[in-house]
């Protein structure tokens, strides 16, 4: 079964089940995955879904950081619920320890030797291992590696 026939699947599981966050959180997914449908004029592969959920995790990220800042911790933790929500969906993400090997191997392959090589090996870490790992992490790990 399909990433995307999963979570449509679970969206009518938790609608059954009057989960009221779970239907939101799966319901503002639904229509992401519809909307980049329709942009691509194709069906979505599961690297395609991959990706948005990856993207409406960060949005719920980066809300929950903004909440708390404001000290609306009612908005915080219901945004927190929601991403474990999404969470559920996206592939498991790298340790510390397999991150570093993965930017030694993408540096090893470009032969990576200064700054100026960064883009490269940044590029090469996200063709192997993408959606794998917080693209922030991974950039200021291979920083401090090339420098």
């Amino acid at each position: 079964m399909s990433l995307q026939k999963t979570i449509e699947s679970d969206y009518i599981k938790a609608y059954k089940a009057k989960e009221e966050v779970k239907v939101a959180a799966l319901r503002m997914l639904k229509a992401a995955l519809k909307n980049r449908q329709v942009e691509l004029l194709r069906e979505l592969t599961d690297g395609d879904v991959i990706e948005i959920v990856g993207r409406q995790a960060k949005q719920r990220k980066e809300s929950i950081e903004q909440f708390d800042a404001a000290g609306r911790m009612d908005l915080s933790s219901r945004e927190r619920e929601e991403l474990i929500i999404l969470e559920a969906y996206l592939p498991a993400q790298m340790s510390d320890e397999e991150l570093a090997a993965a930017i030694e191997a993408a540096v090893a392959e470009v032969q990576a030797s200064s700054m100026k090589d960064m883009g490269a090996v940044m590029k090469a870490l996200m063709a192997a291992h993408k959606g794998r790992f917080d693209g922030a992490k991974a950039s200021a790990a291979v920083r401090a590696r090339l420098s």
